[in-house]
């Protein structure tokens, strides 16, 4: 249980420079985030900072209860339909009230700084796990994410509706999700301080002259994620059914081998047993949430090249073409494909081009693009680019 402010700390540095903005708590038991924050950024010199930080907390009122959420998961409401919804309210819930503060803040950070801007969301895992970063697959989010020596898991947001970091996703900026490992242990903190300093040199906020333990920060990363660095894609997901008595098998953890017929869970007292020789991602051991567990599969280098090479000849553009594929609407967000007219419709060949589909009903499905979407342009200049 903790009291915080809803923005931890902003720094207004002395130089020109992008914005860096971090939440943490958007899950109110988990708290490594708020820790580092408060721990790192009262301890920054302004004189060394080029543009602005801010650290923001997510649910306060979870937070101090310790609880993921109290009415709503708040990193589950982050959708056009929600938000345009909670405008137009006047009677809210708790977590809707927290959304609504967060969402105004969020508007004004980025109307009153300049760019670039990033987003880091942290977050951490009921079960053992090795530090990690999920983010939306687009180019900008993968050559950021890289940076970082530990492991990547694309397509998460294909299997969850609202999380906050595909909302900001769909403003065009880098947003990454960094798991910092299991809730309440000190390494979690320590992670969560490590990638702190390492996303402020990589955003050129701060100079890494002026960070004396960068390589400390660097290889303890490096080592905690056991020199796992590979791009994985999640291939599958439990949801738990409403009414569903879910129970995950004791002792697995976050990205650990797994084979076909790997007793994992029980349903209702019937067992769960893997369908794939793959890694396991996200074991529930907690008593809210309704993700059971995820599968994931490395990424082999080739697809990922070629993939960023479809993507720059906007390759998708030609897909219009063929029977059953339509835009969504003209500012071509989303392709829209008839299931039963686009029999060749094959899942991985359209995450290679970055779009993730959403079911709008058993015949059509709707595949929303971040490539389109990103702001690559402000992006350009950085060294990282």
């Amino acid at each position: 249980m903790i009291s915080v402010n809803r923005i931890i700390e902003h720094i207004k540095g002395h130089h020109q420079g992008g914005t860096i903005v971090f939440f943490g708590g958007i899950h109110g038991n988990e708290t490594a985030g708020i820790f580092a924050l408060e721990t790192v950024l009262k301890t920054l010199d302004r004189d060394t900072i080029h543009g602005s930080i801010y650290g923001i907390s997510g649910n306060l009122q979870a937070l101090k209860s310790n609880q993921r959420y109290l009415d709503k998961d708040l990193n589950r409401l982050w959708t056009k339909e929600q938000l345009k919804a909670l405008q137009k309210k006047t009677n809210f819930n708790r977590e809707e009230q927290e959304q609504l503060e967060l969402f105004q803040l969020l508007e004004e950070v980025i109307a009153s700084n300049s760019g670039p801007f990033y987003f880091i969301d942290f977050h951490t895992t009921s079960s053992k796990t090795l530090p990690f970063i999920t983010i939306n697959d687009a180019l900008i989010n993968r050559k950021f994410s890289k940076l970082f020596p530990v492991p990547i898991v694309l397509g998460i947001e294909e299997y969850l509706n609202g999380p906050l970091l595909s909302y900001i996703n769909e403003l065009g900026y880098v947003s990454l999700g960094f798991e910092s490992g299991q809730h309440d242990e000190k390494e979690a903190i320590d992670n969560c301080i490590s990638f702190i300093f390492l996303t402020l040199v990589y955003a050129e906020i701060i100079d890494r002259i002026h960070i004396d333990a960068f390589e400390n920060y660097y290889q303890q990363l490096q080592s905690n994620a056991q020199q796992v660095s590979d791009i994985f894609e999640v291939v599958y997901l439990h949801q738990i059914q409403k009414d569903e008595v879910f129970k995950m098998k004791e002792g697995f953890k976050s990205f650990q081998n797994i084979t076909k017929e790997t007793v994992l869970a029980t349903s209702n007292q019937k067992m769960i047993k893997s369908s794939y020789n793959a890694r396991l991602f996200m074991p529930l051991y907690q008593s809210k949430g309704s993700e059971g567990f995820f599968v994931i599969k490395t990424i082999k280098p080739f697809f990922l090249r070629f993939s960023a090479i479809l993507r720059r000849l906007k390759f998708d553009g030609l897909l219009v073409v063929l029977p059953g594929i339509s835009w969504e609407n003209d500012n071509k967000e989303a392709l829209r494909v008839n299931l039963k007219v686009a029999k060749f419709f094959a899942k991985s060949i359209f995450h290679l081009l970055g779009y993730r589909n959403k079911k709008l009903n058993a015949n059509h499905v709707l595949l929303y693009n971040r490539e389109r979407a990103s702001k690559s342009k402000d992006y350009k200049n950085e060294i990282w680019y």
